[in-house]
């Protein structure tokens, strides 16, 4: 009696054992790449897989978008300057089986060949290249891995370069550099201001010069301007008329 029942038992565990080897569920995201005896099947999934024991052997891969981090390398730019630059990939699986066959471990080698670009790319740029065109050389770099890892099945979405560290001289010189330029922008702005403020004021000379009474108002416009509020001083406006005779006959005595 016990006999049986321990061989009952062990039965109950193999069937058990068939089923859970046998059934496979994958998500909506997850593929499953099968090897039958070795030899690759359809991809299957999502939903419900049925695998013959023993004889499948089942891979999931994951569809969805991946983000790596690549690790920061040391990058000497064309112009002959030591930088160290980290970037992010996004990618993700577009073909299961490639991604499987193709490569022993896909993710490690976008790791490695993003690293190898990295440095590649941005060791024939400038370093105010690196700086200030930033969109180009993410394109540049997406473009050049989506050709390298397409072979395996991965599709690189976006490049983004994230951090540029200078040494620390390179920043004071990009400093004085940029101070330099303020410097030169403010005097722009300044001989600018006075080029217009002569124009204006050879206008307004013109114009003064044509109509005698403009000086005129000129001058008691400049008196309200100084008899300001809080102030003693007494200014007696003496028309130039008046003293014309007396100009005259200045001239005619001396001539």
């Amino acid at each position: 009696m016990p006999q049986i029942s321990i061989g009952l038992l062990f039965a109950i565990g193999l069937i058990g054992y068939a089923l859970i080897s046998t059934i496979r569920i994958l998500r909506e995201y997850e593929r499953g790449v099968i090897f039958r005896l070795g030899r690759l099947i359809p991809v299957k999934g999502p939903g419900l897989i049925i695998l013959i024991p023993v004889i499948d052997k089942l891979v999931k891969v994951d569809l969805r978008i991946v983000t790596m981090d690549v690790p920061s390398q040391d990058i000497i730019t064309r112009d002959n300057i030591s930088v160290k630059v980290n970037a992010v990939v996004y990618y993700r699986v577009v073909d299961p089986a490639k991604a499987i066959t193709e490569v022993e471990d896909f993710n490690y080698a976008t790791s490695q060949i993003s690293q190898t670009t990295l440095r590649s790319v941005l060791g024939q740029s400038q370093l105010d290249d690196l700086l200030a065109k930033r969109d180009e050389l993410n394109a540049e770099l997406q473009t050049i891995i989506d050709e390298q890892t397409e072979p395996w099945g991965i599709k690189v979405a976006t490049v983004e370069v994230k951090n540029v560290d200078l040494p620390l001289e390179m920043q004071r010189a990009i400093a004085k550099q940029a101070e330099a330029e303020r410097e030169r922008r403010a005097k722009i702005i300044h001989a600018e201001g006075e080029f217009q403020a002569s124009q204006k004021l050879a206008d307004a000379a013109a114009i003064i010069g044509s109509q005698p009474a403009a000086l005129q108002l000129r001058f008691l416009q400049t008196l309200t301007e100084v008899a300001t509020e809080k102030n003693s001083t007494i200014i007696f406006p003496v028309p130039i008329d008046i003293l014309e005779p007396f100009v005259k006959k200045l001239k005619k005595e001396t001539e």
